[in-house]
């Protein structure tokens, strides 16, 4: 019997396409949007799915002019990827410089999110920032994509099914963290990142992607220092809040840096914290996150 072809790969454009189209909320009725499910997903939401969704329709009750430079966020229950995602938006405050907006995230009339929004108008003041790491440049690294290939066939182990699949946006690690044979190490961590093809000039476009992202790496980080990854058997893991500081003007299809750490763990919760830099060592972003560790033994 004849192995059916195999599909071609998707093109970065087409790739990245999906991914804007995933971030594209469709107004359903004043202050209540839709977001798109994610085709062939894992069966749970993706955090950053609901948080770019989220902030995207915060962002369509803004004026032009004001952007978002922060946001928190409560997960409160898993998503399902088989549904759409229902957001309302609450007009809290229009002020001369700020506004804000609630946003709930709704699957079968469930809140799955409770999400606040800040906006403001640009303007000059006092500035500094912290240093960027001294860090190999990306294209100096490996794909974790690669990373996970080489560890799954040298232990043995099945690469998981997400990895193996093209995704939007590639990471690069600064330095490799096996997933399937974790040790101990110090919960610090640092990856490259960015769309893989180019996505326009629209600079809330850009912010949705990276708030999007900012839910990728921080997680795990709280795991190094006990040498167990998601991997691990008996291993329960989930965002539980989420909290994204945007300082700058970034493109997300340029290479940004993401560089995380756990300064606490306990009580079956995990804290992590980032600060996301570009190319040119601006902060552009600060991350702060507390999810859920749990080994469970039985």
């Amino acid at each position: 019997m004849t192995a059916a072809p195999k599909s071609p790969a998707p093109t970065p454009e087409a790739l990245v396409g999906r991914l804007l189209d995933l971030l594209d909320v469709e107004e359903i009725d004043t202050d209540l949007y839709r977001g798109p499910r994610l085709p062939e997903g894992r069966g749970r939401v993706f955090g950053g799915q609901v948080i770019g969704q989220a902030l995207r329709a915060a962002m369509r009750s803004v004026g032009d002019g004001r952007r978002a430079n922060s946001l928190h966020a409560y997960f409160l229950r898993a998503g399902d990827d088989a549904l759409p995602i229902v957001y309302r938006v609450e007009r809290d405050f229009d002020g001369k410089s700020f506004a804000n907006r609630r946003v709930i995230a709704l699957q079968r009339g469930q809140p799955i999110l409770n999400l606040a929004a800040s906006f403001q108008t640009p303007e000059e003041g006092l500035s500094h920032q912290v240093a960027m790491p001294d860090v190999p440049d990306p294209e100096a690294l490996v794909s974790e994509a690669e990373l996970i290939r080489r560890e799954s066939k040298a232990s043995g182990a099945p690469e998981p099914t997400w990895f193996s699949r093209p995704q939007p946006i590639e990471i690069r690690p600064t330095v490799p963290r096996p997933m399937f044979s974790p040790q101990k190490r110090e919960p610090r961590f640092a990856s490259w990142f960015r769309v893989v093809a180019p996505v326009g000039d629209d600079p809330d476009l850009h912010r949705a992607i990276l708030a999007y992202a900012s839910d990728m790496r921080l997680l795990a980080t709280s795991m190094l220092p006990h040498g167990v990854s998601w991997a691990t058997p008996g291993m329960q893991t989930a965002s539980l809040d989420h909290a994204l500081w945007i300082h700058q003007e970034a493109r997300t299809d340029d290479w940004l840096l993401f560089a995380t750490e756990s300064p606490w763990s306990g009580h079956a919760r995990g804290f992590n914290r980032g600060e996301i830099f570009d190319r040119a060592g601006r902060l552009v972003a600060s991350v702060a996150q507390e999810g859920l560790i749990r080994r469970r033994t039985v």
